[in-house]
């Protein structure tokens, strides 16, 4: 596929990254038999990735915005445009050495996402797509799952973290939805759940307590797909109200009825 020189800019600075972190990915395992663990060196890894991605965007576009995780937003002289990036979304799983996490950079232009790129430094899955232009794994056109009914779905969401709040809500959630589908799945890497329901790998996904971060990236891909990605009021409004729900539109239409009617029931 041929890509926009702008597009290309992401991809470069993803793969950058991605051999930092599949290099520290590498001692993950060796450390998890120490007494103290690799917590310290995992957050290190972090935020080295975190400085490539900010150094490579940079680069080539000086002038933009940028609002990563570890080291939060620093506007630019250019006030239409923002990168917004997590260069590790799957840490509990690096943590652990479980080769489920990805770099995600998302590409805001006066407010809307325009571009993003997902990628897994240990899969070599890159997941890219551009508004208007379409979402691809790899040179592969994506399209999200043509499945009608809940019962056929394969579902992912979210787990609350522990002391955040909102396991009571979840649980209320789960137990309908369960009922209601062939299957549930936690993966835990936002991004990720957001590129395989483009993939059409998951049915329907859903979230609560997400940053911008975990799903600026997925959030084009998903809707360059085919796919509907709202936040959990159905509103275009996943930055401010950090929920995300995603899937084709008639089963984003019900799943979305289905949480709501869970809440509802108390």
């Amino acid at each position: 596929m041929l890509r926009s020189a702008l597009l290309n800019v992401m991809v470069d600075a993803a793969r950058k990254a991605a051999r930092s972190l599949k290099r520290d990915f590498g001692e993950v395992e060796k450390l998890q038999v120490s007494l103290k663990g690799p917590a310290n060196f995992v957050s290190a890894a972090d935020t080295r990735a975190e400085e490539i991605l900010r150094k490579e965007l940079g680069k080539s576009r000086p002038g933009y915005g940028f609002w990563g995780e570890e080291g939060g937003l620093t506007e630019g002289d250019d006030k239409t445009h923002m990168w917004v990036v997590d260069p590790l979304d799957g840490t509990t799983n690096f943590l652990h050495g479980i080769p489920q996490f990805a770099i995600s950079i998302g590409l805001v232009r006066d407010g809307t996402v325009v571009a993003g790129v997902v990628y897994n430094p240990i899969t070599d899955e890159l997941f890219t797509a551009e508004r208007g232009k379409g979402a691809f794994l790899n040179d592969y056109r994506l399209r999200v799952a043509g499945r009608k009914k809940l019962t056929d779905c394969v579902v992912a969401c979210g787990l609350p973290h522990r002391g955040r709040g909102g396991l009571e809500e979840f649980r209320k959630e789960f137990a309908v939805v369960q009922e209601q589908v062939s299957g549930l799945r936690r993966f835990g890497a936002a991004a990720l759940d957001l590129a395989w329901v483009a993939a059409g790998r998951l049915d329907l996904y859903w979230e609560r307590n997400v940053q911008p971060w975990d799903v600026a990236a997925g959030m084009i891909l998903v809707r360059e797909a085919g796919g509907f990605v709202t936040d959990l009021d159905g509103k275009d409004n996943l930055f401010e109200h950090k929920s995300v729900i995603a899937g084709n539109e008639g089963l984003h239409k019900e799943l979305l009825a289905t949480l709501k009617k869970a809440n509802a029931a108390g």
